[in-house]
């Protein structure tokens, strides 16, 4: 009865919305499987593509997981990881975006029955970190190394890892030609880390095929004052001063007070402040420069002072593309023009001033230095253009990582198909219900080919049966076989050039899984009610 008199105790706010046990975590699996049933149909080459109309009545049309999930504004707490986990795959590997959201939300899929019939999630957890550390295992044995070959070998190899990037995205159609591209722009940065080094301009008009690399710095015609036309387009050899200063006449500040005593004297104020830009324009001509940057504005007096002394200039160059020349020609920015010496000045073989489509390029090639270019990309529609750019960035990322880690493995769900296997029979030795947990890791393994076939229009039941038996074969043979996009059938991915480096797939593995874990450990969300 006294336990009955007990008075409620209040600890949470009111409004606070609680929701605790097996429910709760069932409910967040859900959500997570909801998240990724939205970039399900993306993956592979014949993935279709996504037209996201946000707030400000921005089009974005995107094929890139991490690009669909940053632009989905999800609300709901746990499907977050998803998002978090895509947009860490992409800054660390550039590639596999979507595969880590689908081998996570399928690792949950298959742990949600155990959940459901009450095992333990800790249980889950446990076998599946256990799985996903042999899953790493098997794929560093699989990977085939690319060390060693020849520069013309090794080139060819790094341009099939960049067309098997980019046969999933809108300019699939043209990936040979897009990914010699790639690999010569990463071989230009060199051993450097820094991406920025290598520029993407887009420019409407045309079609992909007039998009082309240069080996140096491109950049849109500035804009230009009066005077600018009669300035020389095309240098060879020229010297390049930077700097970031502005060359106009500038009159007195506004707040400054001068006191005459004799109206004349006003005239020698006005000289001064004509003096102090010539002696400015002087320096700049007398340094030998032939091409004058600044990141700040170059005026009108300064523009046709240059252009009578056949000096080329640009006011008003972004930083970026100032950082890239100075990379480039050996350059270095200067904050002021007085005692500029010849090693501040940058060079290259050839400068010119371009029409590309209906922009005006300056670019800067043969750069001593060399390390850096600059991809101008074409197209007809601007939506399409940027998300050409994002197929580029990603297999920037991945070539580079290849040239890195220079390891890779069979595409296709070649690899996850092979590590399923393993993982069945590794389960086979293990006594207890850890069998089960990792047999069905083992089975989520098999989203990857089985939504390829789905995305192609293939039946998947009887491709992935097709797949089960090869990759069983006693002998091995059977572990590059893959799903064949072209004829529904399987083929062997080595052999058909379908490659990707290995450290995409370790790390998707270990994201997904540690995500999959993540929300695994979760029995109870609290929102706290808004004030």
């Amino acid at each position: 009865m006294a336990a009955m008199m007990q008075p409620q105790i209040i600890l949470l706010k009111e409004g606070t919305d609680t929701s605790q046990g097996k429910a709760q975590l069932v409910s967040n699996i859900n959500a997570c499987t909801a998240v990724a049933d939205v970039v399900r149909s993306t993956l592979g080459p014949r993935g279709m593509d996504k037209l996201i109309h946000d707030d400000k009545g921005t089009v974005t049309i995107s094929n890139d997981g991490a690009t669909i999930m940053k632009l989905l504004d999800i609300v709901h707490p746990a499907a977050k990881i998803l998002v978090d986990i895509a947009k860490s795959q992409d800054s660390e590997v550039g590639d596999g975006t979507t595969t880590v959201v689908l081998l996570a939300a399928e690792f949950l899929r298959e742990a949600k029955p155990f959940i459901e019939d009450g095992v333990h999630p800790q249980n889950l957890i446990r076998s599946f970190r256990n799985a996903s550390y042999k899953a790493i295992q098997k794929v560093k044995e699989l990977a085939k190394s690319i060390e060693g070959q020849s520069l013309e070998e090794k080139k060819r190899l790094l341009s099939k890892c960049a067309a098997t990037t980019l046969s999933s995205k809108l300019i699939g159609g043209e990936k040979e030609f897009f990914a010699s591209m790639v690999v010569d722009a990463v071989g230009a940065i060199g051993d450097g880390d820094r991406l920025n080094m290598i520029g993407i301009k887009k420019v409407p008009g045309g079609t992909m095929r007039d998009s082309f690399l240069v080996n140096g710095v491109a950049f849109k015609k500035t804009f230009s004052y009066a005077g600018f036309e009669q300035q020389p387009k095309k240098f060879l050899n020229p010297k390049i001063l930077l700097l970031n200063i502005e060359l106009e006449l500038k009159s007195e500040k506004e707040n400054a007070e001068i006191r005459l005593s004799d109206p004349s004297q006003y005239q020698s104020i006005v000289d001064a402040e004509w003096n102090i830009i010539y002696d400015k324009l002087d320096k700049c001509v007398q340094s030998g420069a032939k091409v004058v940057l600044s990141r700040l504005a170059i005026g009108d007096l300064a523009t046709q002072y240059f252009a009578d002394r056949d000096i080329f200039c640009a006011g008003r160059v972004a930083e970026e593309d100032l950082l890239r020349v100075a990379a480039a020609t050996g350059g270095t920015v200067q904050t002021s023009v007085n005692n500029v010496v010849d090693e501040v000045l940058g060079t290259c073989e050839h400068f010119e001033e371009r029409q590309v489509g209906n922009e005006r390029f300056n670019i800067f090639s043969g750069c001593p230095s060399g390390r850096t270019a600059t991809i101008v990309l074409r197209g007809g529609a601007d939506q399409f253009i940027e998300e050409a750019e994002r197929s580029l960035h990603d297999a920037i990322m991945i070539v580079r990582r290849a040239t890195k880690n220079s390891t890779v493995v069979a595409g296709g769900g070649a690899i996850d198909m092979e590590i399923s296997k393993y993982l069945r029979q590794e389960s086979r030795a293990i006594a207890g219900k850890s069998q089960f947990f990792i047999n069905s890791y083992a089975k989520a393994l098999e989203v990857i080919p089985r939504q390829l076939c789905d995305n192609a229009g293939f039946d998947a039941t009887d491709v992935l049966n097709k797949l089960r038996q090869k990759h069983a074969l006693p002998t091995g043979e059977g572990a590059p076989y893959g799903v064949d996009i072209n004829t529904g059938g399987i083929a062997d991915s080595f052999a058909n050039f379908v490659w990707e480096p290995a450290v995409v797939k370790i790390n998707a593995i270990n994201a997904a899984t540690e995500a999959a874990c993540l929300i695994l450990s979760v029995d109870e969300t609290v929102k706290n009610p808004k004030e």
